[in-house]
């Protein structure tokens, strides 16, 4: 595996790092913006931080790709919902960057409740003269003013502000799971677990529900919407996955509320491996189309499956991320990690995906190759230029000295939240309330 996941030398550099963390700094999603050159963080205490790429320098050429503190702002607050007697909490569930049309940059942040549009921009000059305040801002006398002054601009230390442009509010009765921004960037969508609704980015107090899944009597309720994401191209175009593990792509055109979809996917299960727990875990915690868009990638509790937009009936590749876990699924369950919402994402190339783990382990899958690699995020290998070590789990008896038991794994430590940059092999991984940047070793 060391020469083909594009994971040959892997260096590592190590973000964001709190030796006395709180639950407050868990983080809770990671983003790259479209070029690469910034990466987004929220965490469970509502803060977004934006990491921004150092540029080569002639003397430094080995300092390109090592990502710094760009900002770092309150996103949400906690709050009271007083009619329900609920407690919304502040942390942020995902982020979802625009295309840079300016200098400034624009991504979308929301927590169970409410989606908030936020522009960050930089500011390294200051007006100064004004005719009608002083230096300090406070008004001054008009009696006292006898001349005309034409302001000037003078330089000061870069600032980066965050200012929220939109909020958009109370149209959520659920938690809010997915934010999807639409290939024509005026529109996008916000799904929680019985409905889709589509925002217009000027309208802040007006969505269209386009999809709604609640049973007239929730006593029926069978399954809720996990993820859901727009086509990369197809502006009308849409998938959400569900509980159940079944993918509905809908199509805008045919109908204002998609209660019908355009393709159904679903893989007929095997009934010699039914279990008390095979509904629990076929479902589906995400789904993302590739670049290219033909394809949809899906992750459930145990697998990676690959999806092509024209076969329905079944999957046309099935990655297991950690089978050694199936005879775990009973401790699994009463401890609760058997209900984890692992991400997976793609390379920019579409040709290598990754998933999280247990144990701080996360695992690349190389598509054409068909050949894996598990890897780990831990701070013995998070000094800078370290070189990752491919990790095997072992399952019964004997154990190497490189392998680690099944019996020996870590649950409380896991790799939910994983990025990959758009065009490079830069890859972000967020451990717990640590993220560790890994980027291919250049020669």
């Amino acid at each position: 595996m060391e020469e083909d996941v594009e994971t040959r030398k892997i260096n590592s550099s190590f973000l964001r790092d709190h030796s006395y963390a709180t639950e407050a700094d868990i983080i809770s999603t990671v983003e790259f913006n479209h070029t690469g050159e910034l990466l987004a963080t929220g965490d469970k205490g509502g803060r977004v931080v934006i990491f921004q790429r150092e540029q080569e320098s002639k003397n430094q050429p080995h300092r390109r790709g090592e990502y710094n503190v760009y900002s770092t702002f309150q996103s949400h607050e906690p709050e009271f919902d007083y009619l329900k007697s609920l407690e919304i909490e502040e942390k942020i569930n995902k982020i979802r960057w625009l295309p840079q049309q300016n200098a400034a940059y624009f991504l979308l942040s929301t927590n169970d409740k409410t989606v908030k549009l936020w522009k960050v921009s930089e500011r390294d000059k200051r007006p100064e003269g004004y005719n009608l305040k002083d230096e300090d801002g406070r008004l001054r006398d008009p009696s006292m003013i006898t001349t005309l002054r034409v302001p000037v601009l003078r330089p000061m230390d870069l600032m980066v502000e965050a200012t929220p442009r939109r909020v958009f509010a109370n149209a959520h009765t659920y938690h809010i799971n997915s934010i999807s921004v639409n290939s024509d960037y005026e529109t996008y969508m916000s799904a929680d677990d019985l409905r889709i609704n589509l925002w217009n980015f000027e309208i802040t107090n007006q969505s269209f529900n386009i999809v709604d899944i609640k049973p007239a009597n929730m006593e029926e309720l069978t399954e809720v919407i996990t993820a859901a994401e727009f086509h990369p191209h197809h502006c009308n175009t849409f998938v959400y996955s569900s509980s159940k593990g079944t993918i509905r792509l809908c199509d805008m055109r045919t109908s204002a509320l998609c209660d019908r979809h355009a393709k159904f996917f679903e893989e007929p299960e095997d009934p010699s491996n039914r279990s008390f727990f095979s509904e629990i875990i076929s479902s589906i915690s995400d789904v993302k189309f590739s670049h290219s868009g033909r394809y949809i990638m899906t992750r459930d509790y145990l697998t990676v499956k690959v999806w092509d937009l024209n076969m329905e009936n079944r999957p046309i590749e099935t990655y297991q991320v950690h089978d050694y876990l199936r005879s775990k699924l009973c401790s699994l369950y009463e401890n609760d990690c058997i209900f984890d919402k692992f991400e997976c994402v793609w390379n920019g190339s579409d040709s290598v995906i990754m998933t999280g783990s247990y144990n701080n382990f996360f695992r690349m899958f190389d598509r054409n190759t068909k050949r894996d690699v598990t890897l780990e995020a831990s701070r013995e290998n998070s000094k800078p230029r370290a070189i990752l070590k491919p990790r095997k789990v072992c399952v019964g008896g004997k154990r190497r000295k490189d392998e680690i038991s099944v019996d020996s794994l870590d649950f409380s430590k896991k790799i939910l939240h994983t990025a990959w940059h758009p065009s490079e092999n830069i890859i972000a991984v967020a451990a717990t309330n640590n993220l560790y940047i890994f980027q291919d070793k250049v020669n």
